[in-house]
């Protein structure tokens, strides 16, 4: 008797966790995600002065990266990384790696529609593409943690398109 309840319950969690939209059938990552490219370092101009040129070029990502530079939107239902995004994933991986001791927290969110469950699972795919997009430009793992909030943390509330579109998100947190 004891089996059959424990199946039963079993049986029950995972009906209430099922969803007719199949998440694994979409891609994690887009295919075209590549680091972006750097210009070549300009050649120090001769000078008669004791003070050394600076090479823009050259220079280290900040420690700190802007929040506005921290999000990475996607679009309704889907955990696809756009285009537009690959530079500020590839400035955050430039950071990550020279910092190897800092960590980061990848959340992912999503707006309001559709059951809590499914939120869930929809927001840890936005994390963790973010975090396999990271990895692909060689930052460890180990730096990195996907976790998932739904739509639990909404950055906009409304019921409207420009709301559901805030709302879709993965933001990079820093340790």
């Amino acid at each position: 008797m004891k089996r059959f309840f424990c199946a039963a319950v079993t049986c029950a969690l995972l009906a209430a966790c099922g969803t007719s939209v199949p998440l694994s059938d979409v891609p994690v990552s887009d295919a075209t995600v590549k680091p972006v490219a750097g210009t070549a370092p300009v050649a120090p101009a001769a000078s008669s002065t004791p003070v050394a040129p600076v090479d823009l070029t050259a220079q280290t990502p900040q420690a700190s990266v802007a929040a506005e530079k921290r999000v990475v939107y996607f679009d309704y239902d889907s955990f696809v990384i756009k285009p537009e995004f690959q530079s500020l994933i590839a400035e955050h991986a430039r950071l990550l790696k020279s910092q190897a001791g800092r960590k980061a927290v990848i959340e992912g969110h999503t707006d309001e529609r559709g059951g809590r469950e499914y939120n869930l699972a929809l927001g840890q795919k936005r994390a963790e593409a973010v975090v396999s997009a990271l990895t692909v430009l060689g930052v460890s793992g180990g730096q990195l943690e996907a976790v998932s909030f739904g739509k639990e943390k909404p950055a906009m509330q409304g019921a409207d398109e420009a709301a559901y579109a805030k709302n879709r998100r993965a933001e990079i947190r820093y340790r």
